[in-house]
């Protein structure tokens, strides 16, 4: 009995002692079955329901992520497929999001083959406000554009970011970064507004974590990150908000050409073709600064030239603008993807009132096409304008919805910018008055609408943060640029105006230099001697020239006949040149006079317009005129006219 007795005792040892042994092992396996760290990057970050498209493509990184299985239990949500890629560490996951989705958070579990696991939590959300109700810009507005980093700095405290590579700090070097940030664009809300303009367009303000040159924000190396020397996403959204309660547009300045060297993508590509000429930069990135990149050939022509050979269109559409700017191969269909969606995205986190895209040929075309189309898809009274750097109307036009382009192509792009135009009035009002120069450029310039197909969704601007200064190029004549502004903004067209234009700021010291054409606006910054917001030791021709843009974007803002009448121009004579806009019982006339001397001219010559005996009003000085014989023209300049009163 008693050796029974120790046979049990010791049995029931055993059998304890291989439970404590299971229970133990249980616990440790279900330690490693479920990590709940948060994964590298699941992009884009969350999304919305109740779109057109209702597929979602993930793009997931991770240590190894690629050799796990995807699975989500939510209601709605079905993984249609998910793909590997050369990398192990991305996984890209298909998402139908179907009409029973609601909003709400959810698990992805990423299940490996030995049965441990990852979760992601991510969130689908109710969009705020209809697709309809994102109104784009159109020939109704004005558009002040903005370099962030030299319009105002709000915090000093973000100035320097010791986590990005780019510490430089020197408001005397044109090519350093100057502390700018959104807090100081909605510091100034008012002053824009006030001024008339009804958008604004910052250059990129998404993280550029570049080793130089760092400002400007055309490398991007974060797609979804707002640069902290910018400030926040908080920051981000609080100016789109403060412009909305100003009944102003927020325009976003987008890239999907290229992005910066330093994106967090180029240490680890997830796929041979993601950036164009990836054999050569991965065979050489170790020691890249001695290396020089094919270089993109900039000939933009051969998207529409008939006879251009394969090697001339792969040399525009592939080549890299810079070593440091890698160019990004869209027909690659999971990065297609991805900067379409990061568009929809910003779109709707923001709730832009339009995109500009930077180098808008030098892209693969039919992915552009794509990009656009499926953006105006989802908010068709949205507005995006292409960069096409031409000064041929033949090539800007092609870019436009609508046009009747010989290969068939179809951009799904409402406006283009209008480089042809600037060149013209430039050269129109610089130029002596013979037969084929001086007004006869801008008149000549402005017949070239047949080509477009729609010209009053044309963005036109005498100056932006590339171009020269306007009063640099005008020879600092302030009647010179006063004609030129206010042609300009008189056009059936979408005004830009480069900020500090109104204050006649110049880059005459190096005209075209880069580091010059971004020049701080003064005010901007704590100590400045000279505040350009409040009119403190402005010269006189400065805030004269701030009065005149003043005086026209407000009449303009509430001009029906500015923003969409019809349009008559006469020929050049005698040294003059006469617009104007018509629509219901309002006129607006146009008057440039490049006379040194005073003199009259005959009105009859103007007589189908219909304003005989009609009492018009100057909207810069107020002052009444009756249209009736002749008109005496004191002084070289411009005068605006209206019917309205």
């Amino acid at each position: 009995m008693k050796l029974f007795r120790n046979i049990l005792s010791l049995l029931l040892f055993i059998a304890l002692f291989f439970s404590c042994k299971n229970e133990e092992s249980l616990k440790n396996v279900s330690e490693v079955s479920v990590s709940n760290t948060t994964l590298e990057r699941v992009e884009p970050p969350h999304w919305w329901i109740g779109f057109e498209n209702n597929t979602l493509q993930l793009l997931v990184k991770d240590d190894n992520i690629g050799v796990s299985k995807p699975s989500i239990n939510y209601r709605g949500l079905t993984i249609d497929k998910f793909h590997t890629a050369r990398s192990k560490n991305y996984l890209f996951i298909d998402i139908t999001i179907d009409e029973t989705a609601k909003a709400g958070k959810f698990d992805i579990t990423f299940t490996f083959d030995d049965n441990s696991k990852k979760t992601h939590t991510y969130e689908l959300k109710n969009r705020e406000k209809s697709a309809e109700s994102y109104k784009g810009f159109d020939s109704s507005d004005a558009i002040y554009l903005i370099t962030p980093d030299r319009f105002a700095n709000a915090d000093e405290s973000n100035d320097i970011n010791k986590k990005l590579k780019d510490q430089s700090l020197d408001r005397t070097d044109g090519y350093k970064r100057h502390g700018g940030d959104l807090q100081g664009i909605t510091n100034h809300v008012d002053y824009i507004s006030d001024l008339g303009f009804t958008a604004v367009w910052p250059t990129p303000v998404l993280t550029n974590n570049m080793p130089r040159g760092s400002y400007h924000g055309y490398a991007i190396t974060d797609y979804y990150q707002v640069d902290p020397r910018f400030g926040t996403m908080e920051d981000y959204k609080k100016l789109a908000d403060e412009l909305r309660k100003k009944d102003m547009k927020l325009i976003m300045d987008q890239v999907a050409n290229h992005c910066g060297l330093e994106h967090w993508w180029m240490k680890d590509l997830p796929f041979d073709d993601w950036v164009n000429d990836q054999e050569y930069y991965e065979k050489n990135k170790e020691n890249w600064n001695q290396k020089i990149v094919n270089r993109s050939n900039h000939r933009r022509t051969t998207n529409q030239d008939l006879y251009a050979s394969d090697a001339d269109k792969k040399g525009n559409n592939e080549g890299w603008f810079v070593e440091t700017m890698p160019d990004l191969n869209q027909r690659n269909p999971f990065l297609a993807n991805y900067i379409i969606q990061n568009s929809i995205w910003w779109i709707e986190t923001l709730g832009l009132g339009g995109i500009r895209q930077d180098t808008y040929p030098y892209p693969d075309k039919e992915f552009m096409s794509n990009w656009a189309g499926a953006i105006m898809k989802e908010y068709p009274n949205f507005s995006i304008v292409g960069e096409e750097w031409s000064y041929n109307p033949l090539l800007v036009g092609y870019w436009q919805t609508g046009a009747k382009n010989k290969d068939g192509y179809e951009s799904n792009l409402k406006s283009t910018m209008d480089f042809p135009m600037q060149k013209a009035i430039i050269d129109g009002i610089n130029e002596d008055e013979y037969w084929g120069t001086g007004l006869v450029k801008i008149y000549e310039g402005l017949a070239n609408d047949f080509h477009y197909s729609t010209p009053k969704d044309i963005m036109v601007f005498l100056d932006n943060h590339d171009e020269g200064r306007m009063f640099t190029a005008l020879n600092e004549d302030v009647t010179k640029a006063k004609m030129a502004l206010s042609y300009m903004l008189m056009m059936p067209r979408i005004p830009q105006v480069y900020y500090g234009t109104e204050i006649l700021m110049d880059d005459t010291a190096n005209h075209g230099d880069h580091g010059l054409i971004r020049t701080d606006f003064p005010g901007g910054w704590n100590g400045d001697q000279v505040n350009a917001f409040t009119g403190a030791g402005l010269s006189k021709d400065k805030k004269e020239m701030q009065n005149f843009v003043k005086s026209i974007l407000n009449y303009r803002k509430n001009s029906a006949a500015i923003q969409g009448g019809k349009t008559i121009h006469f020929a050049p004579f005698m040294g003059t040149y006469f617009l104007f806009r018509v629509k219901g019982d309002e006129t607006v006339v146009h008057i440039i006079n490049k006379n040194e001397k005073p003199i009259t001219i005959d009105l009859k010559r103007y007589a189908e317009v219909g304003l005989e005996g009609k009492t018009l009003k100057n909207i810069i000085t107020g002052e009444a005129f009756l249209w009736k014989d002749a008109i005496q023209l004191s002084e070289k300049g411009s005068i605006i006219l209206t019917t309205k009163h």
